[in-house]
């Protein structure tokens, strides 16, 4: 493993404590490099959403090491964990998850709320942020006021904001129109040609081939890595 790599894993399994146990991840290693774009691609059932919970250290993996910026997640208390997460960790879903009471900036301001950064810092780097998706001008809008394109671009803006070590993106275009997709696709690649260090989660293999790197999953395994 490199010493310069961003997210490091190295023999990560995952094991559900049900009856018969359920084994998600079985032995799963590789490193991620700062400002890659990379593809985490499977079909469904492949492991690539326990995958994201360990790498994103939302889930403890059962056994191997993760390593987050050189950082062993293992060795840190769940609050320090979550400082970490905060820091060096931005989140992309599907789902947006953006506070429909709070405006866009808000939204995006909400970014650094746990990284411990003063309020009128917050907001001036999300506007920032915001100016880089493209939405600088919705920044008072509150979120149903705005298409699911322009959510999915507030929700990559707050994942951007604190300058994060790397940017996990679930499925990001999954509740967009190919259109749509299309341009968010384009936000990415453009965010990664910045200097973001992005992996992102899909089933589409079309859509994973058209990155630069491809990690396939099947069975909780990684079954190529290519790129």
């Amino acid at each position: 493993m490199s010493g310069d790599s961003v997210l490091e894993l190295d023999g990560v399994t995952k094991v559900y404590d049900e009856q018969p146990p359920v084994p998600a991840l079985r032995g799963v290693s590789f490193c991620v490099r700062p400002g890659a774009l990379v593809a985490i691609v499977g079909p469904s059932g492949s492991g690539k959403s326990t995958l994201l919970h360990v790498m994103g250290t939302l889930e403890r993996p059962s056994s191997g090491v993760v390593r987050i910026a050189g950082v062993d997640a293992a060795r840190l208390s769940d609050r320090e964990l979550s400082l970490l997460r905060a820091r060096e960790i931005g989140f992309v879903f599907q789902q947006f998850f953006l506070a429909e009471h709070a405006t866009v900036r808000e939204n995006v301001a909400d970014g650094l709320l746990y990284a411990g950064v003063p309020a009128a810092e917050r907001y001036r780097r999300a506007d920032e942020a915001l100016e880089r998706v493209g939405l600088a001008e919705r920044a008072s809008f509150k979120p149903t006021r705005i298409s699911g394109g322009e959510r999915q671009r507030v929700a990559i803006a707050r994942a951007v904001v604190g300058r994060p070590a790397i940017v996990l993106a679930d499925e990001p275009t999954g509740n967009l129109d190919s259109t749509t997709g299309a341009s968010i696709m384009e936000l990415i690649r453009e965010l990664n040609a910045a200097g973001a260090t992005i992996v992102m989660i899909t089933h589409d293999a079309g859509l994973a081939d058209r990155l630069p790197r491809q990690v396939r999953m099947l069975d909780g395994r990684v079954i190529s890595d290519c790129g």
